[in-house]
């Protein structure tokens, strides 16, 4: 219920309790209205980024679809990867697509065939090896591992048939759990400068 001067008779506390107005404090009523204002234009700013980013995917795909009429082929890199460079070589816009990656069942049998060969060579060899596999095999707070540490595993060379087949079974392993579209802008004063992002992350402006 609000007064006669279109402010509220009693504000919702944290605790879901309405309180009277005249027993919240100036500071909390500066805090709340602080607060709210911030918040109404985050959301616009948020809406306006999907608008834009929904803009430029559309303007991406009607660009691709005049190429590809023209060449009867569509321009893009591995998974769609694609750059978009201005005339002049100061503009730059990347679209890329990377996969999220999960590993399946299988990750635990190559665990336990690395285990069982770092337990069969001598302690001086798999000293080294020991700290790659156990980085590797660590789980962050999501529970989940480490997708470069596991992928390191696979670039060391060890002639042991158990390794072979641990190796194996991390390919065997790998599940693309879905694909997720990025876009970034850049910008450079001149053809030799350094390229600048344009940042549209809040975090990084």
């Amino acid at each position: 219920m609000a007064d006669s001067n279109d402010q509220p008779a009693y504000y919702e506390d944290a605790k879901g309790r309405m309180i009277p107005a005249r027993l919240v404090k100036a500071a909390d009523l500066l805090e709340d209205d602080l607060v709210r204002r911030l918040i109404d234009r985050a959301e616009s700013i948020s809406g306006m980024l999907r608008s834009f980013k929904g803009s430029v995917f559309e303007d991406v795909g009607a660009f691709l679809a005049i190429l590809s009429d023209q060449y009867g082929a569509s321009r893009g890199g591995r998974k769609g990867n694609i750059t978009f460079t201005s005339y002049d070589g100061k503009l730059k816009v990347q679209v890329a697509v990377a996969d999220h990656l999960t590993f399946g069942p299988e990750l635990q049998v190559a665990k336990s065939l690395i285990d069982e060969c770092i337990g069969d060579w001598s302690q001086d060899a798999n000293a080294n090896i020991r700290v790659l596999v156990d980085h590797a095999f660590r789980v962050d707070k999501e529970g989940q591992v480490s997708r470069e540490s596991i992928f390191a595993l696979r670039r060391v060379s060890i002639d042991d048939p158990r390794w072979a087949r641990a190796m194996e079974a991390i390919a065997d392993s790998i599940r693309i759990a879905g694909t997720k579209t990025y876009v970034r802008f850049y910008r450079r004063d001149s053809q030799e400068s350094p390229w600048r992002s344009i940042t549209l992350d809040l975090a990084n402006a």
